[in-house]
């Protein structure tokens, strides 16, 4: 059986803006480093906290988070792609055959403006293209999209899906429109035409909606917008207007899906409409779920096709765990055939592997 890490990462590096172009050297993100004077200065005398050095990325005019959020399980070698054979070792010890590859600094949002955006996104998804294709197939790769401009994204969107793209990455919300927004349709019906799953990934691209909530407030900024919008996408009825097209939602756990599909019952009745009992996979929708979730609950909810998992590889947030897979194997409260469709065969579907 395959497994597949669903909700891999890569770490940015210098070598990620290579293939920018001549003319767009000026907008190449530089790496900024920041000692200990630069702490809180009630964390000044907890040595054991504050990190020696913190890194930084500068892209157009602001600083993003570069060493912030980085898993020390894995190597800089594995985690920055910069030794393709490290990753690959590594996922061995792992017993992982395939990991599925989301970027980090554009977790966050970055920039407002069509030409940095552009030539960012196509900088990464050429360098991330190179470096997957000597990894014998073992490693996959969600695009980036230049989504300020509709033309540029759907050309990119061709383009990474010849290059081996599993995938393209949504957020939360892409700079002041949500996913559901008629904007979108050119690019949804492109992607169901190309086979090419909406992958909505725990994060946000709004200036705005991010500046509202303080740096602590990570569970408001990055997940519930994610969960508002699966919320936003069965009530609309945008998976009805695109037939084939699949949505995964990444790195926002599972177990808000029995209270949504709850609160999404009693909204259809109010207009004598039935939700469908399988509704994820009705919508063709899948859900990448956490070794602690309440899955017997979340399995009678949302079905045992539509459940996927992944490590959240090279990072060391609450929803890193870098023995995912191998714990939710070795899990002995759900059937072991529904274990191997969440490992394996749920992941294979969602991303066309």
């Amino acid at each position: 059986m395959l497994t597949v890490d669903a909700d891999a990462h890569v770490l940015e590096n210098p070598h990620t803006w290579d293939f920018l172009e001549e003319s767009e050297q000026d907008l190449r993100p530089e790496v900024i480093v920041s000692g200990r004077e630069h702490t809180r200065a009630d964390m000044r005398d907890k040595w054991d906290r504050v990190p020696k050095r913190a890194e930084y990325w500068f892209v157009d005019g602001r600083l993003q988070p570069k060493s912030h959020n980085v898993g020390l399980d894995t190597s800089p070698e594995a985690r920055e792609m910069r030794d393709v054979e490290a990753r690959l070792s590594h996922m061995d010890e792992l017993e992982v055959d395939v990991q599925v590859l989301y970027p980090t600094l554009f977790l966050r949002p970055v920039t407002m403006k069509p030409a940095v955006e552009l030539a960012l996104a196509r900088s990464y998804n050429r360098w991330l293209a190179g470096l997957c294709e000597g990894a014998r197939g073992r490693l996959r790769w969600i695009a980036l999209l230049p989504f300020l401009t509709m033309d540029k994204a759907l050309h990119e969107l061709a383009w990474a899906r010849d290059a081996g793209a599993c995938g393209f990455m949504m957020r939360g919300l892409e700079g002041e429109k949500q996913i559901t927004d008629p904007y979108y349709f050119p690019l949804y019906e492109e992607a169901a035409r190309l086979d090419v799953p909406v992958c909505v990934h725990s994060g946000i691209a709004s200036f705005t909606y991010q500046d509202l909530f303080p740096v602590q407030a990570g569970f408001r900024r990055f997940k519930l917008a994610v969960v508002g919008d699966f919320h936003s996408l069965i009530m609309e009825g945008v998976p009805a207007k695109f037939p084939g097209l699949r949505f995964g939602f990444i790195e926002v756990s599972a177990q808000w899906l029995p209270y949504v599909i709850h609160d999404l019952k009693r909204l259809f009745e109010r207009q004598g409409v039935e939700l469908p009992d399988d509704v994820l996979r009705e919508n063709r929708v899948y859900v990448a779920c956490q070794t602690d979730d309440d899955l017997a609950t979340i399995l009678r909810y949302g079905g045992e096709d539509n459940l996927v998992i992944g490590t959240d590889y090279g990072h060391a947030d609450r929803s890193a765990e870098i023995e995912a897979l191998r714990v939710l194997r070795n899990k002995g409260e759900v059937a072991p055939h529904v274990i191997d469709k969440i490992l394996g065969e749920n992941a294979r579907n969602l991303y066309n592997l």
